[in-house]
């Protein structure tokens, strides 16, 4: 049997660059009634991942039960694309570190974050796995999972309340959407950064500068206490 491929025309690289054609044809095909969303591939694709940010299931201590209520009906952050958890670290996009972690875990927890495929994403909620918490001058207790993996997002809180956590899922959400997917997250490295001897996991991890949730503006938690009472 004869199969028949399509011959696709090429775009000449000087019409490719022409925008005030393709916004006069945007414009006839609205007048037209048809909907035309434009904009880059960087735009669909971040757009895409940051409302459906799947997170390792890992909490240690007492600030895992914050991370499950805000999973329950009560905050449901199902409707930002949160809800899906996974247990296999190849299966997740971030790693939520709800709670201590010792010396004696630190390892297993390096090689959770190790087995994650790029891009992948750290949020430290509590004061224990942003410094040590109550437990900070023992001599089993990691001061600080920055010192283990880069993070982008400090929750602090001993525990820190559901809202607090919605809060930095979100910045973590923007923090996703103005990523340049193609020739960012996933970048060939220039000359220089070749000379780094370094990979490009651990190049991101330097160029990383983390979001701290400070305070949650009162209008966010007044609208999140009165979703509840409906």
């Amino acid at each position: 049997m004869e199969v028949r491929k399509p011959h696709i025309k090429s775009i000449p690289y000087d019409e490719f660059k022409d925008n005030d054609t393709l916004e006069k044809i945007v414009d006839e095909l609205h007048e037209g009634g048809v909907n035309v969303v434009t904009g880059s591939l960087d735009q669909l694709i971040n757009w895409g991942r940051s409302n459906s940010l799947w997170s390792l299931t890992f909490a240690t201590s007492c600030c895992g039960i914050e991370f499950m209520s805000v999973g329950c009906a009560r905050y449901d952050f199902a409707r930002f694309g949160f809800e899906v958890t996974r247990n296999s670290p190849r299966q997740a996009d971030l790693i939520m570190c709800a709670g201590t972690i010792t010396h004696k875990m630190a390892p297993a927890f390096k090689r959770l974050y190790d087995e994650m495929a790029e891009p992948k994403y750290v949020i430290a909620v509590g004061g224990c796995a942003i410094s040590g918490g109550p437990f900070k001058s023992s001599y089993h207790v990691v001061k600080g999972i920055d010192e283990i993996v880069p993070v982008d997002v400090f929750i602090p809180g001993c525990p820190p309340r559901p809202e607090a956590i919605m809060y930095g899922m979100m910045q973590l959400q923007r923090k996703v959407k103005i990523e340049k997917f193609l020739g960012g997250t996933n970048h060939k490295q220039s000359e220089d950064e070749k000379a780094l001897g370094v990979s490009n996991a651990e190049l991101l991890g330097r160029k990383r500068k983390p979001i701290v949730v400070t305070d949650v503006p009162e209008e966010f938690v007044k609208e999140m206490k009165g979703e509840a009472e409906k």
